[in-house]
């Protein structure tokens, strides 16, 4: 059975002894083949480059991102409990991307914004068909789709997770789109120092 969200839905993830590992992963068509422009744009093999990545605030008042951009990995086994595992460029990996949230630790998490934000290619996020998917241990899946499309900007904040009372995450539908990581910061008052960052 899987669960999909509606805009602004929220709901908490099961209550356990452990919620474990919880995997967000996002996929997306980086290819498109229903617009001339796409197939021209990406002729010399080139996609749209969508990345996965997560702002997240712990209980201590730490407050950072998880992203490819800047080389900010993450960590499951050392604050702040959250790793992306990789970069997928192309759109292609069949696996998509994965951000993995150590739910073991949850009692030093307040909250994690995941969000995507395109990293090249056009700003064109229907033609995208971008997927998030929560998945947890003995639970039904979590889908988000990106069905509103605002393509004058790069990012977009996804899900919102916040504790709640140290027992479990609640998961709420955002995708609102922002002009940049400082804007969506903004909207949501993180309150990060941002500098220009960029990829190995």
């Amino acid at each position: 059975m899987t669960i999909i969200l509606k805009k602004r839905e929220r709901i908490n993830l099961k209550k356990k002894d452990s919620l474990g590992e919880i995997l967000v992963n996002l996929k997306w068509n980086s290819k498109p083949k229903s617009s001339v422009f796409f197939d021209s744009l990406f002729s010399s093999g080139n996609g749209i480059d969508l990345d996965l990545a997560c702002l997240f605030e712990m209980k201590n008042g730490y407050k950072s991102a998880v992203q490819a951009l800047g080389n900010n990995f993450g960590s499951l086994t050392k604050p702040p409990y959250i790793a992306l595992d990789g970069d997928d460029r192309t759109g292609e990996s069949v696996g998509g991307e994965n951000l993995r949230i150590n739910g073991n630790k949850i009692s030093e998490i307040k909250r994690i914004l995941i969000f995507t934000f395109i990293y090249e290619g056009v700003a064109n996020w229907k033609d995208a068909e971008a997927v998030v998917t929560i998945k947890y241990p003995g639970a039904e899946d979590i889908v988000v789709h990106l069905d509103e499309y605002d393509s004058k900007y790069k990012n977009c904040a996804l899900v919102m997770l916040e504790n709640q009372n140290d027992e479990t995450f609640s998961v709420q539908k955002l995708v609102e789109f922002y002009n940049g990581h400082v804007s969506m910061d903004k909207a949501f008052n993180w309150g990060i120092q941002w500098i220009p960052g960029k990829k190995d």
